[in-house]
């Protein structure tokens, strides 16, 4: 099985290169002002770059790490997984008034996972429940124990950061038993976690230290087990090396 996982990741990994050639070449590329103050060159790299990161995109990230984690030896995966969770209505109101004080600065102190679930669910004893839905990126189950993450650019906004707090904590609101991340697959800034320097996650989580947050090295080992981002960048090296002749050509 594993070998036919790494076959899928490479296969995944061409697919998006291929796409980044075909939307290279049908874009405009008369810009009069970049021919004249840069060279063709970089002109060519910096499209072929910009269409690269739309083609390896959500949906390729998506792939590639419900790949990993059945390598990691989940029984089972899958992408855009929907859940209804039922929750009291008090732990409902209050981790939505969490969302609104993290964003508004009215916390009054810094964001801790652990302690921002135990706050939300004091309200747990309610009788009056309420119904929601919520999209994972990625569910898995591994060890009997189900896992969802949510999936972002490695530069996600606060938008994007508050939502995706707001539906981790609905389910794990729910049932304590569940693992639940929010996921960086790399991290611009460095190997370790703790060099993640981007500013406007931090104002909903503690990128650094928060056990819910996975980035880069950690991200994928937690999907695919010890050395698997190793062994994901060795096939990322051969599916360019694979390409190399194509990209000649284009240029």
């Amino acid at each position: 099985m594993g070998r036919d996982i790494w076959n899928d990741i490479e296969s995944e990994f061409l697919s998006c290169l291929r796409d980044t050639v075909s939307r290279t070449s049908g874009e405009d590329g008369h810009r009069p002002f970049h021919s004249a103050l840069l060279s063709e060159e970089v002109i060519f790299w910096s499209r072929f770059e910009r269409s690269f990161s739309t083609s390896f995109g959500q949906k390729s990230i998506e792939r590639i790490s419900k790949y990993a984690a059945i390598y990691g030896g989940a029984s089972e995966a899958e992408s855009q997984r929907e859940t209804t969770v039922t929750l009291p209505k008090a732990v409902l109101e209050a981790i939505n008034q969490h969302i609104a004080d993290l964003r508004s600065n009215k916390l009054g102190r810094a964001p801790d996972w652990a302690t921002d679930v135990a706050s939300c669910n004091k309200g747990g004893k309610s009788s009056v429940t309420v119904r929601d839905r919520v999209i994972s990126d990625l569910w898995w189950v591994k060890d009997g124990k189900q896992n969802f993450m949510s999936i972002k650019t490695v530069k996600p906004n606060i938008d994007q950061t508050a939502e995706a707090k707001r539906d981790l904590l609905r389910l794990a609101c729910e049932d304590g038993a569940r693992r639940v991340y929010y996921g960086l697959y790399y991290n611009p800034y460095g190997e370790i976690k703790s060099e993640y320097n981007w500013t406007p996650p931090n104002k909903v989580f503690d990128m650094q230290n928060d056990e819910c947050v996975l980035i880069g090295e950690e991200y994928w080992e937690t999907l695919g087990g010890e050395g698997f981002y190793g062994e994901l960048l060795t096939v990322a090296q051969r599916a360019g090396s694979r390409f190399a002749e194509t990209l000649s050509k284009l240029r």
